[in-house]
């Protein structure tokens, strides 16, 4: 049978008709639109999908967003383009299995007896010989042989007076099944994919009513015409239950808002389970539930884990992953802004808000995103900062390196890896009375790092960038209390004037008259570095020391560099000082471990003038509360696509690996004692196996009797 990429033939006078069946039945239709599939299905491996609006928007802008939110890439699989093309394909390939299938079925019923003698001399693989037996008794030699061979057999007189036989014999007529279980596969696995699509939620929105929910507030409080009932037939969602907390219902999210869909039964999470590998990634997560029948009222406790499903009432309840139900928070606050150096407690819930005093951060809220009650981080170098400064580079070297990492980060090179838990951290938002917020990312205890011990505290504007770090030097006794305490003094005009002083006074100590002269002059100098670095004139920070320094002529700008950075490291030292002297406390030892204090306070003062927030929350205690995030699914299209599959492989294996197989010998009487054979034999792919094959039969039956053959084997 002829291979061909036309379609079916309609006879119809109505010729767009009969131009349209053609093309649906076509080979060449059905490849197209499974290229098209093959394209969306890449484009939806490569885009995350049914992912809240807001991620799209940071992640493409808002151009580009409307454009691919126009073309409902954000839901390939659901999108009426797709579902369109899956329907063609299923009408394309169902048009091609009537087409073929009945020409398939009765060319594997056939024996194709009415072939003549001359036909088979036509034959490329073909081989002729006088035989030493009767006629009779080679065809039932010929039948025997090709039966162990493998062939089925079918013998037929010839000839008029019946003086002729053929045997007709075949083999692998099953690879025809193979051609018809794909197709067939095909029609059945899209089928199964549009059952389980959300085309039963469209048909419920568009004649029921059913609209998305584009609010927020309790679940259960949730208006009916944003509900689905227990009978919806196919849907796919999710359901967040904190340890202790139960749920009877499943989030399906849509384009615009979420739907809720109601459950058979209820869901209670006993106990969140959850192991690690020493990188920190997760190595298994379970959830303890009890789960309650809504029809019955009988209880069961079962658990759920990864690739570990419960199956119940024809739903099927998935582990997919895991998040923080709601961990109560207590901190402290740090003010970041003016003169203040008092500290307030503050306590939260992750997932709700707490509004920031007035009187600490003018008016704000803090929304608690986040709580990780450890971190494990690639602490490689031990640690190293990336923020620190080299004492082998320059001035500007060092402003350059400065200003090019503000922040640093806290991800480590991929050079080298070393894995470390550096405890619980708190992420939350700052948000304005305008609505503007910036996320941050606070860590509860210190790290260690080559510059010593700090404590990390992330900062981004949105969530698509990702966090800088502002590194606080942890003191004495671990805490950021002596930073805090030099931050504030930073901040005021007479404590900078008592620190200029003191600094002035321990650099020049004669008492003449040009001792005191030149005392003044410094003191004027280090008071108006410390105005500068604390953003007295315009900028802050080394920013503001490096704008300072460009007025310098450009030769002596290293010189000049390196005395105004030495005044200023005094004077630092000397505010530090002051500051414990206004608050009581005994002068600090000037010891190394107090230097490199200083240094890393000092570029932690530049950094915080970036930080962006009127306060620094500090992580101090926390009740930790799991919560399990399970997806329920119910796809009655499963073990129909589960069919498909298994009609796939067998229909692509019986394509591959069977190969159809047709023997023709043509017997006629000759001597009374012998008979003369004509062989042909023929497949649909010519192979080298075949050529053998072809070989080893002939050979076989040439050994019925002596004789060579009278034409040479092909």
């Amino acid at each position: 049978m002829e291979t061909t990429t036309s379609g079916l033939q309609l006879n119809t006078r109505r010729r767009w008709l009969a131009d349209a069946v053609e093309l649906l039945s076509s080979m060449r239709f059905a490849i197209c639109l499974l290229a098209m599939i093959a394209i969306a299905s890449v484009i939806g491996t490569v885009l995350k999908q049914n992912e809240p609006m807001n991620n799209y928007v940071n992640q493409f802008g808002p151009f580009w967003f409307e454009v691919f939110n126009k073309l409902g890439l954000y839901n390939v699989y659901s999108v009426w383009w797709f579902l369109l093309i899956m329907a063609f394909l299923v009408v394309s390939t169902s048009l091609c299995i009537v087409r073929n299938a009945p020409k398939m079925l009765k060319d594997v019923r056939s024996w194709r007896e009415n072939v003549r003698e001359q036909s088979l001399r036509n034959f490329h693989h073909k081989a002729e010989w006088q035989a030493s037996m009767p006629a009779a008794d080679f065809i039932r030699y010929a039948v025997a042989r090709l039966h162990a061979a493998g062939y089925r057999t079918k013998v037929v007189s010839k000839g008029e007076a019946g003086d002729a036989a053929l045997v007709t014999a075949k083999r692998g007529g099953a690879s025809k099944w193979g051609y018809i279980f794909a197709h067939s596969a095909i029609v059945i696995i899209c089928l199964g994919g549009l059952l389980d699509s959300d085309l039963p939620i469209r048909f419920q929105e568009k004649m029921y009513g059913k609209t998305p929910f584009e609010g927020s507030g309790i679940i259960a409080q949730i208006p009916a015409e944003h509900r689905l009932g227990e009978g919806n037939p196919s849907f796919r969602g999710n359901t967040f239950i904190p340890e202790g907390s139960s749920s009877n219902t499943a989030i399906l999210q849509r384009s615009k808002g979420v739907l809720i869909q109601e459950l058979p039964f209820t869901i209670q999470l006993d106990k969140f389970v959850i192991e690690h590998y020493s990188t920190g990634m997760p190595k298994l997560f379970a959830s303890h539930v009890t789960v309650i029948d809504h029809d019955t009222g009988k209880r069961f406790a079962t658990v759920i884990k990864v690739n570990q499903p419960l199956i119940h009432k024809g739903m099927a309840v998935y582990q997919s992953s895991f998040d923080d139900g709601g961990s109560k928070l207590k901190l402290v606050g740090y003010p970041m802004s003016g003169n203040a150096s008092t500290t307030f407690a503050i306590a939260g819930e992750v997932g709700g808000s707490t509004p920031l005093e007035k009187g600490h951060a003018g008016d704000y809220t803090v929304e608690w995103s986040g709580f990780r009650p450890f971190n494990v981080e690639n602490m490689a170098n031990n640690g190293q900062d990336v923020r620190a400064v080299n004492a082998g580079q320059s001035f500007n070297e060092r402003f350059s390196t400065s200003l090019n990492k503000q922040f640093g980060s806290a991800a480590k090179g991929a050079d080298s890896k070393v894995f470390k838990n550096i405890g619980p951290s708190v992420q939350y938002k700052l948000r304005d009375k305008t609505g503007q917020a910036r996320e941050f990312h606070n860590y509860m205890l210190p790290v260690e790092t080559e510059a010593g011990e700090v404590f990390l505290a992330g900062v981004r504007d949105s969530p698509s960038e990702g966090f800088r770090y502002l590194r606080i030097p942890a003191d004495d006794n671990g805490s950021v209390d002596e930073w805090m305490r030099l931050r504030a003094a930073l901040m005021n005009p007479d404590l900078r004037a008592e620190a200029a002083r003191r600094y002035a006074e321990r650099a020049l100590t004669g008492s003449d008259a040009a001792t005191a002269s030149l005392r003044e002059q410094l003191r004027a100098s280090a008071l108006r570095g410390l105005g500068i670095f604390a953003g007295a004139e315009q900028d802050a920070g080394y920013i503001a020391v490096s704008r300072f320094l460009q007025k310098v002529p450009a030769a002596q700008q290293e010189k000049a560099a390196e005395i105004f950075m030495k005044i200023l490291n005094g004077t630092l030292w000397d505010l530090w000082q002051a500051a414990r002297a206004k608050d009581g406390l005994k002068p600090a030892e000037g010891n190394e471990k107090h230097a490199q204090f200083m240094q890393v306070a000092a570029n932690a003062l530049a950094d915080s003038f970036a930080y962006g927030a009127p306060v620094y929350l500090q992580l101090k205690d926390f009740t930790e509360v799991k919560a399990s995030v399970l997806q329920v699914t119910r796809s009655p299209g499963k073990n129909i696509v589960y069919l498909g599959c298994l009609l796939l492989v067998l229909g692509i294996f019986a394509m591959l690996y069977i190969r159809e197989r047709r023997v023709w010998i043509w017997v006629k009487s000759g001597e009374p004692s012998n008979a003369h054979a004509l062989m042909a034999m023929n497949a649909q792919r010519k192979t080298l196996d075949f050529d053998k094959e072809f070989t080893t039969l002939t050979q076989q039956l040439k050994q019925s009797g002596a004789g060579a053959p009278e034409k040479p084997v092909n």
